[in-house]
């Protein structure tokens, strides 16, 4: 789990637009006509259709692809009753993760009462607005009633994700973690900590996939729950359990096979899992604190099988593996329930998912080369983007064959095509890269610490474990910043070239670069001058193996720091050049754009070289490199100097990388356009490839193509990412954000780990 501090997340909600979403129309509205037909007089057809037949409803309007996230605030993610104002920010970032990982849009709702009448009656009324309803946060015992009644009472898919959502999650790993144990679930013995709406969902669903109910002793805040209490409600009373011999949670714990933990932090010692049965198993569940930390499991005894819902251990029990899949597939069935059988049929998919083969892109994310079924390997990784057609398809099927949908779908391979196309649009590059470098973060020396941005930046990589930063500067000054922006970065290593106590090591890395550039003019003397400049001698600190990967340019010319890199660090052995790459972040997915910073009229064989080493940089990416070399020409249709380099270098690269996706000369529109190039150029290596990766004739049109991508498409860049150097060091947008220099730390850390 990254670190942060208080002002970060506040700034995070409040700068730029306020909160985290937004409406954006999805039809066009420029012309007077648009407005016609969205609005007065055209908005009357769909409105007469939809009269005459409600199921028109879903074809005229976003109601089909639409979710209510709502809530009273009354049980918010451990922050308890805070009301609905305040819970307002959870509720959008539930909105955002629906976009994010499975193109569910979503409106925040939140319900100022505790009433549980007027809390169902509100939401029955704004019923027909949505396609299905995600209940949030509302505290037990209200939120069973609450959830009850709205099922009974509406014909969308509803759902209360705190109770249903974990209880999923967990049903899927302690499927796969029997298994592993070589138990059996009639059998397993089991002890669930907490009796809140989770809690309560998880053992019902428990039972529903094998578990036996007079084997749950269930625990709440006075001890274990059994027949002799006088203090349970009805839904406590169902698992009231006749062990009435047990007084207390250690008692509980002797000879159980299971700990299900929903309740509050270090609750659990050693002893009492070294009471458990032989290979046992512990879900530990509260957040931010477990019952009882994973290292501390995992050395009470070797054959634990440990769960937590923490990020930076195994076998993360994460709702968000669930309630955007489950949401998908019964919206695209126009389910008019989430019943028993599809909770069963995410809980069955998500398990089985786990027994499949990784792929590269997840195991290179949590930098193992063997991620599989096993221990530490019980549930899928959020990351996985099977999940949205392999958990929602099933979810969909169990609506159709438990008579629940009204919509069937026949042609599931188009059904799971079309999953793939939603997924395709939403961004999980950043997520992705940023796990791939906390896995092994490197040291990252920064030549221009004396800027706060710099500083930020380095505060928040070092807060996220992605990287150990070194800071080179004036120390007066760097620790003066540090303490006006109560930054936390007193135990960073600061190094002043300039200063006298550097006078050793400046010696050292002049030397080593006067032997690479004797014979080139350098002497002696110039070359320990040289490093009282703070990009030589972060860049010796890079060549010497004193830091993995070098980040500068912020407040300098492109050029500046580019210079000392190649005199100190050199260019990879079989490369003539070194050339620059922009990740364009757009809505149809990540696009790679080369070379935009360095080549400024390519020769053919330069443009060849470039293509490569691009193709090379995208691979490492977890991206299948598909390359259009662009033109103001396709295929010859115009000739010129550029159309002529571009398809002699495509000649080249079809004969000496014959396994690459590679065509050109080509217009842009065209290459983008997969129909636009099908039409014309059916002929080409790039129908039906989707193209993802574009290089450029020359400087000029790479530059200023990903300029107004960014400031006029909206797209977000993450670069330039520098290629073809021996060792990583990193080149920032003069004037980058904090955000920018964050992604281009994780993009060194990254080049550091595949360099090495």
């Amino acid at each position: 789990m990254a670190n942060y501090r208080k002002q970060d997340a506040l700034d995070y909600h409040s700068q730029g637009k306020p909160g985290k979403i937004e409406v954006v129309p999805t039809k066009p509205y420029s012309t007077q006509r648009d407005l016609t037909m969205a609005y007065s007089p055209g908005v009357a057809d769909p409105c007469l259709e939809i009269a005459d037949n409600p199921e028109d409803v879903y074809k005229y309007t976003a109601k089909g692809n639409l979710v209510a996230v709502i809530s009273n605030g009354t049980a918010v993610l451990g922050l308890g009753d805070i009301g609905p104002l305040a819970s307002k920010p959870v509720m959008e970032g539930k909105g955002l993760l629906f976009k994010i990982y499975a193109d569910i849009d979503v409106f925040d709702i939140e319900v100022d009462t505790k009433d549980i009448d007027v809390f169902v009656q509100t939401v029955k009324a704004i019923a027909p607005t949505f396609g299905g309803i995600n209940l949030e946060d509302i505290k037990a015992p209200e939120c069973f009633e609450i959830e009850r009644r709205l099922k009974e009472e509406l014909n969308i898919p509803l759902m209360h994700d705190d109770q249903h959502g974990t209880a999923i999650i967990s049903a899927a790993g302690l499927l796969n973690a029997v298994e592993v144990s070589g138990k059996k679930m009639g059998e397993v013995k089991v002890v669930i900590n907490g009796a809140g709406a989770s809690a309560i969902s998880c053992a019902k669903l428990h039972i529903g996939v094998g578990v036996k109910k007079e084997n749950i002793l269930m625990c709440d805040s006075k001890g274990p729950i059994t027949i002799d209490r006088t203090d349970l409600d009805e839904n406590k009373k169902f698992f009231a359990s006749s062990r009435t011999d047990v007084k207390s949670l250690a008692e509980a714990m002797k000879g159980a096979d299971v700990f299900l933990g929903l309740s509050k932090g270090n609750v659990l010692n050693q002893d009492m899992i070294k009471s458990m049965a032989k290979d046992c198993i512990v879900f530990a569940l509260a957040n931010p604190t477990p019952e009882i930390s994973y290292e501390e499991a995992i050395a009470a005894r070797p054959d634990i099988i440990v769960a937590t819902g923490r990020s930076d251990h195994p076998n993360q029990v994460n709702n968000v593996l669930g309630f955007p899949f489950i949401f998908r597939g019964a919206l695209d069935v126009r389910a008019t329930q989430i019943n028993e059988a599809m909770k069963l049929a995410a809980v069955y998919a998500i398990a089985n998912l786990a027994k499949e083969p990784v792929p590269d892109y997840v195991n290179v994310a949590y930098n193992s080369k063997n991620l599989s079924f096993g221990p530490e390997y019980i549930i899928p990784k959020p990351i996985d983007n099977r999940l949205i057609w392999t958990v929602s398809p099933a979810v969909a099927k169990a609506a159709i064959d438990s008579g629940v949908a009204k919509h069937i779908i026949t042609d599931w391979d188009a059904y799971r095509l079309e999953l793939e196309n939603r997924l395709g649009k939403d961004n999980k590059l950043v997520r992705s890269l940023a796990t791939k470098a906390k896995s092994a973060p490197k040291r990252v020396v920064f030549a221009e610490a004396d800027t706060y941005k710099i500083l930020k930046a380095a505060q928040v990589a070092k807060d996220d474990g992605i990287a150990k930063p070194i800071l080179l500067g004036n120390k007066e000054k760097i620790e003066a910043l540090i303490k006006e922006h109560h930054l936390e970065l007193q135990d960073v290593p600061v190094i002043d070239p300039y200063s006298n106590e550097e006078e050793d090591k400046r010696h050292i890395y002049g030397d080593l670069l006067w032997k690479k550039r004797q014979r080139k003019g350098l002497t002696q003397y110039d070359a320990r001058k040289l490093m009282r400049e703070r990009n030589y001698y972060g860049a010796m600190m890079v060549e010497t193996g004193d830091a993995d990967a070098m980040i500068s340019g912020l407040t300098r010319k492109y050029s500046q720091p580019i210079v000392p890199a190649l005199q100190c660090i050199g260019v990879q052995e079989g490369n003539s050049l070194v050339a620059g790459l922009y990740i364009m972040m757009t809505k149809k997915g990540p696009f790679f754009f080369a070379d935009c910073t360095m080549n400024v009229e390519p020769t053919a064989e330069q443009l060849v070289e470039i293509a490569a080493l691009t193709a090379k940089t995208v691979k490492q990416f977890n991206f299948i490199p598909r390359i259009a070399m662009l033109s103001y020409s396709n295929f010859g249709s115009a000739r010129g100097e550029i159309p002529d380099t571009v398809s002699k270098a495509v000649s080249i690269l079809h004969r000496d990388y014959p396994g690459l996706i590679v065509d050109g000369d080509l217009q842009a529109n065209f290459a983008v356009n997969n129909s636009l190039l099908k039409e014309q150029f059916a002929f080409s290596a790039l129908v039906d490839k989707n193209v993802n990766t574009l290089i450029f004739p020359n400087l000029a049109s790479g530059n200023i193509t990903y300029k107004l991508m960014q400031e006029l498409g909206g797209a977000e860049a993450i670069g330039p990412v520098l290629m073809g150097l021996k060792k990583p060091m990193h080149v920032l947008q003069l004037g980058s954000s904090v955000r920018e220099i964050v992604n281009m730390i994780t993009i060194a850390v990254i080049d550091a780990q595949t360099k090495r």
